[in-house]
């Protein structure tokens, strides 16, 4: 069955002397299409490379609260061109992080609440990074009205509380690689309780590699792991979790069938 990589990090060094043979890797896996992921601008311009260069890969343009302090008038101006493009199906990843705190939370708040903003101006999805900031997130999200565009809470942290307030937003949740570590009781409560049409997988390759390749980089070929982990713990088929997860990301990515 199909698989969709919702979430890939394709542009980052960890992948600079072997991406061809790593994209082999994925497609012998199943995995028909790949969205990599835009974290600053120069991550976004090499995402919009990689997606033109690769049939089978999309990009998504934002600045992540790492590098809050990258988004200026010019920023904006470059994303608001660049997400015309149709290979570009999302804006983020965005949001807030209060765990490293690699940015002022104030500049983090204020990168957020602009590409909301221009989210919701340009009529695309969102891909949200909250870690360590749930209430926060939740509360910006409903102030700048992401409802109206919807998105995914990518590398889902928070509990089953939040994954329903997040639903009711109209959001996916996606499920990374850490779903599959003993001690992932929380995430592995959100995947059981959570209707499968409402769960996105990814990698968010080359971080956090699932069993039982843990502590090796992680790839896009991995999304099987995931995607049967959540198969064993809902008791349903691995073509199952493949077809609806599919069909989930190519609903809000607004991809063509592959």
């Amino acid at each position: 069955m199909p698989l969709i990589d919702s979430h890939a990090h394709l542009d980052l060094p960890e992948f600079k002397h072997d991406l061809d043979a790593v994209l082999q890797r994925a497609q012998d896996s199943g995995v028909d299409s790949i969205i990599t992921v835009g974290i600053g601008m120069h991550e976004c311009r090499q995402a919009l490379e990689l997606a033109s260069r690769y049939p089978f890969m999309h990009a998504t343009l934002g600045i992540h609260p790492h590098n809050a302090t990258e988004l200026d008038r010019a920023a904006l101006d470059f994303i608001e061109k660049n997400a015309a493009n149709p290979k570009v199906v999302a804006l983020g990843e965005m949001g807030l992080d209060y765990f490293r705190n690699l940015s002022p939370r104030e500049a983090q708040r204020s990168c957020f609440r602009a590409q909301l903003s221009l989210a919701r101006s340009l009529k695309l999805p969102v891909v949200i990074h909250d870690r360590d900031a749930h209430d926060e997130t939740l509360e910006i999200l409903r102030q700048e009205k992401a409802h109206d565009m919807g998105g995914v809470l990518h590398c889902f942290s928070g509990d089953r509380a939040m994954a329903f307030a997040c639903i009711d937003m109209g959001f996916y949740i996606s499920i990374p690689g850490t779903v599959t570590f003993k001690s992932a009781q929380v995430i592995q409560d959100v995947v059981k309780n959570v209707p499968l049409e409402h769960l996105l997988i990814e990698t968010d390759c080359p971080f956090l590699t699932p069993v039982p390749y843990r502590g090796r980089r992680n790839e896009p070929s991995y999304v099987g792991l995931v995607a049967q982990k959540i198969a064993d713990i809902r008791q349903v088929s691995f073509d199952e979790v493949a077809q609806v997860t599919s069909d989930n990301a190519l609903n809000l990515f607004r991809l063509a069938q592959p």
